[in-house]
């Protein structure tokens, strides 16, 4: 084996490692919960990727550290290997449900659990999980043992910061291989000079924001199981539910409000959380992607207000606001929590055309880079279009002029801009061919006539913006396998920005392996 698989295999042997380990942490709640039955089927899927990453690193461990093209790699491998092995959970407890465990009382199954004795759903709902997506193969996911439905919660609460930033925060030795497997994982910003410092502070922040959301659900009525889980992967942006209609099953005005600021929390920087928990306020105003996180979000919410009260969707003005609010913040934060469905009122699927379109613009944009959003991010459509704008006005100056594009307090030489310029249109462009595609495949595999364009590029995008938004597409009947795995590419190429994936597929099939 060459010494850039060794690397590989090394590092994805700790996030392997890190997998297992949560796994087994999770072992508490069918106790708690008396899910006996669970257990051995927990324990044989933590142990599985544990001893897996034991064995890889320890053969390994002396390998050199990553270098950019290796870092890429092992995050696409990473991710790929986390949401393969996070199915292990829901595949076991299916079949322990479905066969029976000796010397265990097993409750009755249900069509929602058989679900997941189909591998392709289990790893699909890991996937979607770890992605912080929120798309489900789930109908109903109220009837779920506790044990899955933390198990759920957890993969998005663990994949909203990153789990190569867990592993660099609890496993990994300070050093420049650190920081490149940080920036691989679609991270470029530090808190601390030391980078396992930096995700340390991350997580401390995570956890505090956690607490602080459960306490307010829990206090705007939610059930303290229900708080717990939805404040975990609201603040994830991840959106999966214990409920089976979200958050429509509530019908709470006070909830839906009270879910808004926690969605916001999680779309901005976590380097701008850190400065304003030191007191340095000025952040909520001065940093560019938060000042967009506030301002695109609420004139969008405004125009999708205008077009649902408009076309009649909704009888009063405040239903319209109430709901299309929610909905569009849901949406650009990429949390994917629903209240607009056919049991309250008006499913996203029966939005007229404009509105839904409106929504994919929120997916599609998301918010602030070094969050937990999915999208292009604020900043790169900020810079794609300064970019646009100063390549226009470029004719209007004398070829002796020295211009600067100034971008977030920046000022960028011509070279800079140009740099910068390019590595945001390169996203943008992959992210709407990619969107293109997606769209064609489920075209052709769902039957004729049954969904609407704008209902297949919302799923689509709701996929790969790592949204979980759904206008009814996705389910274990609904979707054919082929789709399924359409998603799984999108879930997984839109949670790496599509580049480390690319990277990784041209290294395998370009050379047949790794590069010396």
């Amino acid at each position: 084996m060459n010494g850039a698989t060794a690397t590989v295999a090394r590092d994805l042997g700790r996030i392997l490692e890190a997998l297992g380990a949560l796994m087994l942490v999770s072992v508490v709640v069918p106790v708690v919960w008396g899910e006996y039955y669970a257990l051995p089927g927990l324990l044989l899927a933590g142990a599985i990727p544990l001893g897996i990453g034991r064995v890889l690193y320890r053969r390994f461990r002396n390998a050199e550290a990553p270098g950019r093209l290796h870092g890429m790699i092992v995050a696409a491998t990473g991710w790929f290997s986390v949401g393969v092995f996070g199915a292990l959970p829901f595949l076991f407890t299916a079949w322990s449900v479905e066969l029976g465990v000796p010397m265990l009382a097993t409750p009755s199954g249900t069509a929602t659990l058989a679900a997941f004795t189909d591998p392709l759903n289990a790893v699909f709902e890991s996937m979607s999980g770890f992605t912080g997506t929120g798309l489900t193969m789930t109908d109903n996911e109220a009837v779920l043992p506790r044990t899955l439905q933390w198990w759920r919660t957890f993969t998005e609460w663990i994949g909203g910061v990153g789990v190569i930033v867990l592993t660099t925060a609890i496993l990994s030795r300070p050093g420049s291989g650190s920081l490149t497997l940080y920036e691989s994982e679609a991270r470029s910003e530090k808190i601390h000079p030391s980078i396992v410092s930096t995700v340390r502070t991350i997580w401390w922040i995570f956890i505090l924001f956690t607490f602080g959301s459960i306490l307010a659900l829990w206090l705007a009525g939610m059930p303290i199981w229900d708080a717990i889980n939805h404040a975990m992967t609201g603040l994830a942006t991840g959106g999966f539910s214990i409920t089976d209609n979200s958050i429509a099953t509530y019908d709470s005005t006070v909830i839906d409000f009270v879910l808004l600021p926690i969605m916001l929390l999680g779309s901005i920087a976590f380097p701008v959380h850190y400065l304003i928990l030191q007191g340095d306020l000025k952040n909520l105003y001065t940093d560019l992607q938060t000042r967009w996180v506030f301002g695109y979000m609420g004139a969008a919410s405004a125009l999708l207000w205008a077009f649902l009260y408009a076309s009649g969707t909704y009888q009063t003005p405040f239903a319209a606001l109430r709901y299309g609010l929610f909905q569009f913040v849901s949406a650009a934060t990429c949390t994917g929590f629903q209240t607009a469905v056919d049991a309250t009122n008006v499913a996203l699927g029966r939005w007229p055309a404009q509105a839904q379109l409106t929504v994919v613009f929120g997916m599609f944009v998301g918010g602030a880079a070094g969050s937990t959003v999915g999208g292009i991010k604020i900043i790169r459509g900020l810079t794609l279009a300064k970019g646009i704008w100063y390549q226009i006005t470029d004719v209007f100056y004398p070829d002796s002029a020295l211009r600067r594009l100034e971008i977030d307090g920046r000022r960028l030489s011509e070279e800079e801009a140009s740099r910068e310029f390019m590595e945001a249109a390169i996203i943008v462009v992959l992210w709407a061919a990619f969107l293109i595609v997606g769209s064609f495949v489920l075209l052709v595999a769902l039957p004729a006539s049954a969904y609407s364009l704008p209902n297949i590029l919302f799923e689509v995008a709701s996929a790969q913006g790592n949204v979980g938004l759904s206008a009814g597409i996705t389910g274990p009947e609904s979707l054919p396998a082929v789709g399924k795995i359409t998603f799984l590419f999108h879930m997984w190429i839109g949670r790496l920005e599509i580049i480390p994936v690319l990277v990784t597929l041209r290294t395998l099939f370009k050379r047949g392996g790794l590069y010396a």
